[in-house]
């Protein structure tokens, strides 16, 4: 049915069905899957699968995303964010890993937080110290 694989898991453990509508903040751990609509924000620890039906109204913190359907709000991710063709994301986006398909639709800013900034301020001490 799908010409791409969109998500993430190889089972999801909590789903939102195309004839749901939740109304609040979402929070959990594991694999979640929203082919619903959400209006609130989602903190979830472990990765979501938003299919080409879906839509969140609000902001998520989470580890993967793959987004086949809509967001409008911001998304922060510990890991990485796949916006698929069919996807689109009214908002910022934060993650170490990025990527966007040809033809997803993408209005915001986008933040890609170094894994190695940490070790920046000791990388010229121990450049010294070699000399």
């Amino acid at each position: 049915m799908f010409k791409k694989r969109e998500d993430f898991v190889e089972s999801i453990d909590s789903l939102i069905g195309e004839n749901i509508k939740i109304v609040g903040k979402i929070e959990g751990k594991g694999s979640l899957r929203i082919d619903g609509i959400v209006e609130g924000d989602i903190d979830y620890d472990g990765s979501i699968v938003i299919g080409i039906g879906g839509k969140v109204i609000g902001n998520i913190k989470t580890g993967d995303v793959s987004l086949g359907g809509t967001v409008n709000g911001n998304i922060v991710s510990n890991s990485k964010v796949v916006i698929l063709d069919t996807g689109t994301l009214i908002g910022d986006l934060e993650a170490p890993t990025i990527v966007i398909h040809e033809n997803a639709k993408f209005e915001g800013t986008c933040k890609m937080p170094s894994k190695t900034d940490n070790n920046v301020k000791d990388n010229p001490k121990k450049e010294k110290n070699k000399g």
